[in-house]
């Protein structure tokens, strides 16, 4: 044990590892995105990843040409010592320049997520709704016990979700950041006058005010998000005490080509590292299961894939201050551009 923490140490004692496991703590990245976060050539980057590798410190998920690495919990690096470590980043030289080029990085992500949204919304109605056999929205609707609740559908495209969710709410928010699903979102829903309101923002920051809506759907969206744990955080601070989240998503699958042809930023989701992510952000009572469905898309060649799902529900604690959260996001539309 003692000559294993004598080499922990040692590695760590690098600023660049530092640097690079503080990133990976915080999102799972390509190479090429954790050497352009850093300011340093892949090779380099390469070079640090490999003595993390070797230690045991990083995980590692092949999709299909690339590999996405993440910062490994417990195990090799115990998490009081990593706890220490973490609540220090900051005073390591280069670590705040990081920090923005992240932010950069993420928000590529997002811009080529949405260009993606926008190009193929006039098909999305028939691309974005083939299913198995359709259990997946009524098991999500089966966690709203209640009516009359303020619900909203994050990552909502064309409207898929929100035909069914405004048979049971009273009002429903449709949020999605791309503005041609929403202009074919209004047209799909224009007969629920204004009991649906359009609202255009990304999910890590939501144009919701704090405590506003009763409960949240993010169907098939969390894996083209790049910050997962934003957005949990966000949809957590959007939700009243006692307000429910409901995910339903793709389990990790190896259809590779769908990073490209769908904009996917990840191939499926980890239902248990997700449910992990939303107990951190402070959701209680969080159940992760698969479920008898299947997300179907035609591959190349006209090849039909058939691709796991699992549904996620949560709950806010009823006794959760409202004010515990940031406040109203700027991201907010006025009322005057939405629906």
């Amino acid at each position: 044990m003692a000559t294993h923490l004598t080499a922990l140490l040692k590695i760590l004692s690098d600023p660049t590892r530092l640097r690079l496991l503080g990133l990976l703590a915080r999102e799972e990245l390509q190479v090429g995105e954790l050497a352009r976060a850093v300011a340093m050539s892949p090779s380099r980057v390469g070079n640090h990843l490999k003595v993390l590798r070797e230690a045991r410190l990083l995980d590692e998920r092949r999709e299909g040409a690339h590999v996405r690495v993440r910062l490994a919990r417990g195990g090799a690096l115990p998490d009081d010592l990593w706890g220490a470590i973490e609540g220090r980043l900051a005073t390591v030289e280069g670590s705040a320049d990081d920090l923005a080029r992240l932010a950069e990085v993420l928000d590529e992500r997002r811009r080529k997520s949405r260009a993606f949204f926008d190009r193929v919304a006039p098909e999305w109605d028939v691309v974005g709704s083939a299913f198995q056999h359709g259990l997946l929205r009524w098991r999500a609707l089966a966690c709203l016990v209640e009516r009359g609740l303020v619900v909203a559908d994050v990552g909502c495209g064309t409207g898929y979700l929100a035909r069914v969710l405004v048979r049971f709410a009273d009002k429903v928010i449709a949020i999605d950041h791309s503005a041609a699903m929403l202009a074919r979102a209004r047209e799909n829903l224009a007969a629920a006058g204004d009991r649906v309101e359009l609202r255009q923002g990304e999910l890590d920051r939501l144009p919701l005010q704090d405590g506003e809506v009763d409960a949240i759907f993010a169907s098939l969206v969390l894996h083209h998000v790049p910050d997962v744990l934003g957005a949990l955080r966000e949809m957590r601070r959007a939700l009243k005490p006692g307000g429910r989240l409901v995910v339903a998503d793709l389990l990790p699958h190896k259809e590779a080509w769908m990073s490209e042809t769908m904009a996917d930023l990840k191939l499926g989701l980890d239902a248990i590292e997700l449910k992990s992510r939303a107990e951190k952000v402070g959701f209680v009572d969080v159940e992760a299961d698969r479920i008898d469905d299947a997300y179907v898309v035609e591959g190349p060649g006209g090849r039909r894939a058939e691709l796991p799902m699992f549904l996620l529900n949560a709950r806010v604690p009823q006794n959760a201050a409202s004010d515990a959260l940031r406040g109203p996001p700027a991201s907010v539309k006025p009322a005057t551009e939405r629906r």
